[in-house]
């Protein structure tokens, strides 16, 4: 089926979601609360399944021109020592393809050529949503692809579902030079993680006690192996990015809502169109298990394939709603729950039963 839709956040879930829904016909907006698209350099992992969605959004290509596979990666100890491998032999050889590690601006470059090819969907930067209900007035459906503390998500389902802290902060960077090492090193209640995004560049993370500043981030790693005191000295601390950690809590009884909110005002004669939620909006987690992108494209692909197949109609659309729910809320928040999950596991400053336990996965 075909028709008018309105997407509200111009990340990668909502950038994928208007690929997708235009792709199968629909006339698409998108709207972006900001004036310009987020460009930072942060590194994604890309699952062989959301390497498949990307492919059947027709930017799979594109994906693969920028990103590098990510492989022989480790779980280490502060002073070096390896504590188990990290499964992506294992996800490569089960997938027949690698993980793939792809820079933040390069994803977006990706899914803006893919929008752009269609040369019909405009995205209005600037454009803050305060009234949903007006919004979805005489639409077929929109789209809530707008974050973790997302507008269209408490028009529609209130704010008892809303951003949690963990009790962390979280530093990531670039630096200029490739590491001889990838993986994760845990230390007491924080660790650092080291991948590939670019020939010639290593992307890192850092996770931290919330009190953490910039000026103490290089002192709470300096006697940690190398190279990771190297990584932090070889980057600009201008150019760290800091985020603290959130999830969304509790979580949401739907990812889809049919109509207003009672006690909404919706323009005489107007019928408010059914909300849909992608990505961070609907299930935002800590990155600890890297699927923050892939859930939001997993979703995406989920959401428009729905529609794509779905008769005409509102009933139509009811139905591929009903369909886009059953096929992502569980699998989206069991990911969200284990990345909570081994986010306390991982930063506990109970490191000998922890690291006792790590010792025993598979090599």
């Amino acid at each position: 089926m075909t028709g008018t839709a309105t997407v509200v956040g111009a990340g990668i879930g909502g950038l994928a979601t208007a690929i997708g829904l235009r792709r199968a016909g629909w006339t698409v907006t998108v709207l972006e609360r900001r004036t310009e698209l987020e460009r930072y350099g942060a590194a994604f992992g890309i699952h062989p399944t959301a390497q498949s969605a990307l492919d059947r959004l027709g930017v799979g290509d594109a994906l693969r021109d920028h990103a590098v596979p990510y492989r022989d990666a480790h779980i280490r100890t502060p002073d070096g020592r390896p504590m188990a491998r990290l499964p992506l032999e294992r996800i490569e050889s089960k997938a027949g393809r690698p993980e793939l590690l792809i820079s933040r601006p390069y994803l977006l470059d990706a899914l803006l050529a893919g929008l752009d090819a269609f040369g019909d969907v405009p995205i209005k930067l600037g454009e803050r949503v305060t009234d949903v209900d007006a919004l979805a007035a005489g639409q077929d459906l929109v789209i809530g692809a707008d974050g973790i503390r997302s507008a269209v998500r408490t028009a529609r389902f209130g704010d008892r579902s809303g951003p949690r802290r963990v009790g962390t902060v979280a530093w990531i960077g670039i630096a200029d030079f490739e590491s001889p090492v990838h993986g994760e090193t845990w230390g007491s209640g924080r660790f650092f993680g080291l991948t590939p995004v670019e020939p010639g560049r290593t992307n890192w993370y850092a996770t931290v006690p919330e009190a953490t500043t910039a000026e103490e981030l290089r002192a709470s790693f300096a006697g940690w192996h190398d190279p990771i005191p190297r990584i932090l000295d070889a980057t600009d601390p201008a150019t760290w990015i800091r985020y603290e950690m959130r999830h969304l809590y509790p979580a949401l009884p739907s990812f889809v809502s049919a109509g207003a909110r009672p006690a909404s005002r919706v323009p005489t004669g107007a019928r408010p169109a059914p909300v849909a939620l992608v990505g961070d909006a609907a299930h935002a987690m800590t990155p600890n298990l890297g699927q923050g992108a892939c859930t939001a494209i997993l979703d995406a692909d989920a959401l428009t394939r729905a529609l794509a197949a779905a008769p005409p109609g509102p009933a139509g659309i009811a139905g591929a709603l009903r369909a886009y729910d059953a096929e992502r809320r569980r699998s989206a928040q069991r990911t969200a729950f284990g990345s909570r999950t081994l986010h306390r596991f991982m930063s506990t400053e109970r490191t000998r039963l922890r690291d006792a336990a790590v010792r025993l996965l598979p090599g």
